[in-house]
């Protein structure tokens, strides 16, 4: 469904990486592993199409991605550092307006009910300014659920959430996979997802702990 085809990517002047092949399947998760300034977050930007690769090709469903961009977007939800929901918002007018802009309106008893099984019941009618990171990534997460889209590319989705947010995302993304999606992640955390076949990938060097000195 998705794959990589010789991916190079620099910043600034400085090479990423090079000569960077993936496949990913229907139910399976692509795991992006590497220390910070390797290029994890550059190529999930290359994935969504939203930077373009040095040399290389992305394909999705066999086609490349930059010649099928309207329909490859349909399809593909990405979710980054930053939530994306707007301030002066509601977290049912976010997530509303995140629902018209992928071209499928819900009612407002639909957001209402979809933040309420994110955890968020008690916010509904609150700006989103004064929530806190977590409620706000959980607001992203319920744009991301109900986007209906088929590949989600998430770039460390554990970020400010405590310990019920992070069963919370875990679970989400088992549930997506088990109906036939595909994921694409990183993330400095260990994520539980038993039963979800992973393909791991490392961009750049992997790092290694220097051994320890002997004891005189």
């Amino acid at each position: 469904m998705l794959s990589a085809h010789g991916l190079a990517c620099e910043r600034g002047e400085r090479l990423l990486f090079r000569n960077l092949d993936f496949e990913l399947g229907t139910g399976e998760a692509l795991l992006v592993r590497g220390g910070n300034g390797r290029g994890k977050t550059s190529l999930l930007r290359l994935l969504t199409g939203l930077a373009h690769p040095l040399a290389g090709e992305i394909r999705w469903r066999g086609v490349p991605i930059d010649s099928e961009r309207e329909q490859f977007h349909r399809e593909m939800a990405y979710l980054g550092h930053l939530n994306g929901i707007k301030d002066e918002l509601t977290p049912v007018e976010n997530l509303r307006m995140a629902a018209e802009l992928a071209r499928a309106p819900m009612s407002q008893a639909s957001a209402e009910r979809a933040l309420t099984e994110i955890g968020l019941a008690r916010c509904l009618d609150l700006p989103a300014r004064v929530l806190s990171f977590g409620q706000r990534r959980r607001v992203a997460l319920a744009s991301l659920v109900n986007a209906g889209a088929k590949l989600w590319i998430l770039d460390e989705p554990l970020t400010g959430l405590d310990i019920h947010g992070v069963a919370l995302v875990e679970g989400l993304l088992r549930d997506h996979v088990a109906m036939g999606g595909l994921v694409v992640t990183t993330t400095h955390q260990a994520l539980a997802l038993d039963g979800v076949n992973i393909v791991p990938l490392q961009v750049g060097p992997e790092l290694t702990l220097p051994e320890a000195s002997p004891v005189p």
